[in-house]
């Protein structure tokens, strides 16, 4: 059947002269594109000119069966309403930024005795917050620097509460013990409160206040205390001395770009108490003919207006090339983020410095990243080769079983679409129902979960790799062997070589029952190598998580009545877990919420009775 073409004229006679965002259907009624403007007759009427250069705007067009657009008050509801429709949809010729992660910060908890902590997620936690750091990594060092220096607490509150004598982190000076007394209420607050300085920068503030303290404790012959004081004091100056970026600006990010084809890089730069807290690298998604101030514009309205309830917006973005539409990006971002931020283009002076080391390192991992590319590419076309396929190979997946024992059984699925791993769409099985140590049983239940119910036809894989030898295979092959489908993936299997060693992997083709045994040296063998170890990898990952949770698990959980607050009731109560084990039928007992018939199963259960 014959689509009919969109009769653009008669709707652009219905489109009026305002603000508003709009959306492009394809025949299929996907969104393909959200866009908006300040004049939505003006805009729209671009697309359907009789001259387009742009090779995007003529894809683009050729595929529009319908359009839809909603009128706003303004130029900046639309790019805010823009923003989240790009987030529901992620249509094909938008410029899309994949990062959905969270940013940790360092918090300060407000306990009678605070403890300091990375903390990742919505800011319900009573305290003070300080970030955003761009990974946990930057974070965990910042705190192994705090712990040299000002004595806080790290630990969770349940083993704070649970102690009866200092451990061993007092003994290694890094904890002050306010568990047991081992500090005074007032001393551990002005501990508290040197640290809340030095995460906001102002450590010159600090080293004045300790020195002062160091003279009058030393006039005060406390030269016990001057010594702990010195101590703090030289350790704060070797930091000092190790934080060689810092400078005048107390909070901003600098963004460096780079763009070369369909292969973008935007590296930013995060500065907060005047201090380069650390960077992270982002690889938006950009269709063919995009030019860079459309990429650029695109990534800083989807990384600002994302709504991360814990990103905190700085009040000044440093950008190496000028937007399209500057003055609305950011009135957007400044009504998001609740005060005015501004987008400034730094010519000379430290914020150009900052620019300057966003753009070398966007420019390295460019390279870096065509060049991962090339490969991947390489590999790509040696395996089309190889399997003699007419068509680009798309997307492909790969299973494999994990288990010790035949216990804690992990069936995983990884993902590689036509540029490498789509971890995205990687996915883990638990396997149950199953005879342990099955391992036919569980590929086929990892196959019957990942292929019994598919909706979405584009996801079918063109390979399906089963990590193992022909048992495996012919299991896929029952699971495929009533596919209603019209595409049908390659079933390849991968079976070990001898003493497992790499390279030496035998291929198992089912459609032309033929084996394959490649060189080492060929680019098809490392792309199903890769695959398959990383199968592996996370199959093996999911598995000892599940097996290390298992080894934790309190013998309370699996106490019929005992609930998640009975538990910590017992735990708080008895003074933690070893409390609980020691404790008599009587003592159980007298645990508010705890009957006489529940001390006894518990007490039971805990002596394994």
């Amino acid at each position: 059947m014959k689509i009919p073409m969109f009769d653009a004229k008669a709707f652009l006679a219905t489109v009026p002269q305002q603000p508003g965002v709009y959306r492009m259907f394809n025949s299929a009624g996907n969104v393909i594109y959200v866009g908006k403007a300040k004049d939505l007759k003006k805009r729209l009427s671009s697309y359907f000119r009789a001259q387009v250069d742009s090779i995007k705007t003529k894809a683009l067009v050729s595929q529009i069966n319908s359009v839809e657009f909603i009128l706003t008050h303004s130029e900046t509801e639309a790019l805010i309403l823009e923003n989240n429709l790009i987030k529901q949809y992620l249509p094909k010729y938008n410029v899309l930024l994949r990062d959905d992660k969270s940013y940790p910060y360092i918090l300060l908890s407000g306990h009678k005795h605070p403890r300091i902590s990375s903390h990742r997620g919505p800011r319900k936690v009573v305290g003070q917050y300080f970030g955003p750091y761009p990974n946990a990594g930057a974070v965990w060092q910042s705190l192994k620097t705090l712990q040299k220096i000002f004595p806080i607490r790290q630990c969770e509150d349940g083993f704070y509460r649970a102690r009866t004598r200092p451990c061993l982190q007092y003994q290694l000076k890094l904890c002050s013990a306010p568990c047991v007394g081992k500090i005074s209420d007032d001393d551990y607050a002005e501990q508290v409160r040197l640290a809340a300085l030095f995460l906001s920068g102002k450590n010159q503030q600090v080293l004045d206040d300790l020195v002062k303290k160091m003279a009058n404790a030393s006039e005060n012959w406390q030269f016990e205390a001057a010594a702990v004081y010195r101590d703090q004091i030289s350790a704060l100056r070797r930091v000092q001395e190790q934080q060689h970026v810092s400078g005048d600006h107390e909070e901003l990010d600098a963004i460096g770009f780079s763009l070369q084809g369909q292969t973008a890089v935007v590296h930013v730069l995060f500065i907060r108490d005047r201090k380069i807290l650390g960077s992270k690298s982002f690889y938006p998604k950009v269709p063919v003919d995009t030019d860079a101030a459309e990429v650029l514009s695109a990534f800083v309205l989807q990384f600002y207006l994302s709504g991360h309830s814990d990103q905190h917006i700085p009040k000044e973005i440093v950008l190496p090339i000028s937007l399209n539409d500057d003055d609305a990006v950011a009135e957007a971002i400044s009504k998001i983020a609740e005060h005015k931020v501004r987008l400034t283009y730094a010519k000379r002076g430290e914020k150009a410095q900052y620019l300057s080391l966003a753009q070398k390192n966007a420019d390295i991992a460019l390279d870096s990243r065509q060049s991962l590319a090339q490969k991947m590419r390489l590999r790509y076309q040696s395996l089309q080769q190889l399997l003699a396929l007419q068509e680009p190979i798309g997307r492909m997946e790969c299973f494999d079983i994990s288990h010790t024992m035949g216990q804690a059984t992990i069936a995983s699925c990884v993902v590689f679409d036509g540029e490498g791993p789509f971890k995205q769409e990687y996915r883990r099985y638990n396997v149950t129902g199953i005879t342990g140590g099955d391992d036919y049983a569980a590929m086929r239940f990892a196959l019957d979960k990942r292929y019994s119910k598919v909706t979405d036809t584009q996801k079918i894989p063109d390979i399906v790799f089963i990590d193992g030898g022909l048992g495996q295979l012919n299991i896929a092959l029952e699971q495929f062997s009533q596919w209603p489908h019209a595409k049908k993936p390659l079933l390849i299997g991968v079976a070990k070589g001898e003493g497992r060693k790499a390279g030496l992997e035998t291929l198992i083709l089912w459609d032309s029952g033929r084996s394959l045994n490649l060189a080492e040296d060929t680019p098809a063998l490392h792309l199903i190598q890769q695959i398959r170890d990383e199968a592996h990898r996370f199959a093996i990952t999911g598995h000892r998580n599940k097996r290390g949770k298992a080894l934790i698990k309190s013998p309370l959980e699996n106490i019929e009545g005992i609930g998640e607050k009975r538990r910590q009731a017992l735990l708080q109560y008895l003074g933690g877990l070893q409390g609980v084990m020691k404790a008599s039928i009587i003592e159980l007992s007298s645990v508010p919420g705890i009957s006489k018939q529940q001390a006894e199963k518990i007490y039971q259960a805990c002596q394994n009775k």
